[in-house]
């Protein structure tokens, strides 16, 4: 297949061979697009219906996330010429009306329509009277439909000139996950709630820029949108993001309501939606909450489309990005053989991009797995686990997630907990709303025998992230930190929790059987939970446990002891 056309190759190759052989002059190329004039309406239409023909046939096969489209606007009128250059309102109308196309498509001025109707096998659909930007009247427009441009019969335009101007190209989608945030509705009849709204939208926006993975439209960008009725796939294309977040706030009595959605841009379908309450009183706290609140439910929704959207792609066809994807989704399955094939991609995702902080820290959480199930030699584990941290730190000191796992491999393959904490620490204040970071706190601070503070830590992940796939790790932490607090039955409860969400996680046993011991239950029941946790690791021992638990004081000296009282080997 060839390569995709750029903008430029299409203006080159479809737009100036469309303005020769229609007498077009080439005023001036706009950004990524064009501005034309013409001595006729007829040839400057026909050369307009040349043009999107050309693109289309360009594009070919190409898929429809990678092509370059244009919009087309025209009016017939009156214009100013200034050297080689042209301006006036006629020039201005023209660029209003290419706003209003659609993606490939052509508007027109009703004085544009009334010179070319009849004379080119073209149809025209009637859009009313529409209100520009910066146009103080009504312009009649018209919507462009057509067969084959060839064949029609220009005749002398009703005046001297027209303008037309050649759309800027809409955004090619980029190879990672891509979100804008427009502007919220104000339902509240209230102009001066405006502050409250805007204020609410940049919260968001600014919360979502601080997760690395995500492209995020700037404010300037997505505000171009205030007040207008939208469509999401185009407004997808024309910002070239793959989602949207939309909402709309109303203020009732003393009572604030705020509903907010994300819509796949490319089918058009609503992701997620939500609705949050709360009293006028408290505006800013609602409204720090419902920007928290967006960001946690967003970003997981967003990854597992985007995994989705990796994984149905052809192995042919992979970036470093899709790479990352696909490994964190084989991460999930906790099997020894995929964590080794989410290994081997992730170790592919750097070698396309060996500044990709978020796979070196991928890297070592896997590294981290391998050695928690004895799937790894230890040293093996330990050592290319670290020196992946080391890489996640030098290349993405400024990506909260990549510095949060750098953190965890310190802290639980290198047992530096002080400095594991640190990074993690750095990763919360880059970015607060990731539950990963509180999880991977919580543990930390358990390793160091806080077990009240990881338990508020382990709390604090599920808030922000209530369905995470890798909740099951804050669980286990969570249940051994009750047992060294001495609440059992909290410690099973927790246990049990994380033997149902993991089954194959050997931590969680771990757990299971240390709360059991505590808590006093049967030989049976420890029998049978160590022979659960032997049929997954035949080599299990105390020893290997707690080489794989790298627990300080007490806390460690409590689990060593349930499990011998368990009847595990020394």
């Amino acid at each position: 297949m060839k390569p995709v056309p750029s903008h430029k190759d299409h203006l080159a190759r479809q737009l100036e061979p469309a303005l020769r052989r229609n007498r077009g002059r080439l005023v001036k190329l706009t950004g990524d697009g064009a501005l034309a004039e013409f001595g006729s309406a007829v040839e400057a239409l026909k050369a307009a219906i040349e043009f999107q023909q050309a693109v289309e046939e360009a594009n070919g096969a190409h898929p429809e996330e990678q092509r370059i489209v244009f919009r087309v606007g025209l009016h017939l009128g009156d214009i100013i010429v200034d050297g080689d250059d042209i301006y006036g309102d006629s020039v201005n109308i023209a660029a209003r009306l290419e706003r209003e196309a659609t993606p490939s498509g052509i508007v027109i001025s009703g004085a544009l329509h009334d010179a070319t109707a009849g004379r080119l096998d073209a149809e025209f659909v009637d859009l009313g009277s529409l209100s520009l930007k910066n146009i103080d009247r009504g312009v009649q427009a018209y919507r462009v439909t057509w067969g084959s441009a060839q064949g029609a019969s220009p005749g002398p335009a009703k005046i001297s000139r027209s303008a037309g101007v050649v759309a800027a190209p809409l955004m090619p989608l980029l190879d990672k996950a891509s979100l804008a945030v427009l502007p919220f509705q104000n339902m509240s009849g209230d102009p001066s709630e405006e502050y409250f709204v805007d204020g609410l939208v940049e919260d968001i926006i600014t919360a979502l820029s601080r997760i690395s993975w995500f492209f995020v439209i700037a404010r300037n960008s997505s505000f171009t949108y205030k007040g207008k009725s939208i469509d999401a796939r185009v407004v997808g294309r024309e910002l070239g993001v793959r989602y949207l977040v939309e909402g709309s706030v109303r203020k009732a009595g003393g009572r604030l309501r705020i509903t907010g959605q994300l819509i796949d841009t490319t089918s058009g379908s609503q992701i997620w939606a939500e609705r949050y309450e709360g009293s006028v009183e408290d505006v800013f706290d609602l409204q720090d909450r419902v920007t928290s609140s967006i960001v946690e439910i967003i970003e997981p929704k967003v990854k597992r489309a985007e995994i989705t959207r990796a994984q149905a792609k052809p192995t042919a066809d992979l970036n470093a990005y899709d790479l990352y994807l696909r490994a964190v989704a084989l991460k999930y399955q906790h099997k020894p053989e995929k964590h080794l094939e989410a290994l081997a991609l992730a170790t592919r995702a750097v070698e396309l991009d060996p500044g990709y902080s978020s796979s070196y820290g991928l890297i070592s959480n896997i590294h981290c797995e391998l050695k928690a199930q004895l799937w790894s030699p230890f040293e093996e584990a330990e050592t290319k686990g670290l020196a992946a941290a080391q890489l996640a730190l030098d290349t993405g000191w400024d990506n909260p997630e990549a510095v949060m796992r750098a953190g965890m491999a310190m802290s639980y393959l290198g047992r530096r907990h002080e400095d594991g904490l640190s990074y993690i620490e750095r990763g919360l204040a880059l970015n607060r709303n990731l539950a990963v970071g509180w999880r991977e706190s919580g543990l930390v601070h358990f390793f160091m025998g806080h077990s009240e503070t990881a338990i508020e830590r382990f709390e604090t992940a599920r808030h922000f992230s209530p369905l995470d796939p890798g909740a099951f790790a804050g669980h286990v932490g969570t249940a051994f930190a009750y047992v060294s607090l001495g609440d059992y039955g909290r410690a099973l409860d927790w246990a049990l929790r994380a033997l149902r969400e993991a089954p194959r996680w050997v931590p969680a046993h771990w757990a299971f059987i240390v709360a059991a011991s505590m808590a006093g239950h049967s030989s049976e029941v420890l029998a049978r939970a160590v022979q659960e946790l032997q049929r997954l690791e035949q080599s299990t021992t105390i020893g290997t446990i707690m080489k794989r638990l790298p627990v300080e004081g007490r806390s460690g000296e409590i689990i060593a002891t349930a499990l011998r009282k368990a009847g595990l080997p020394g």
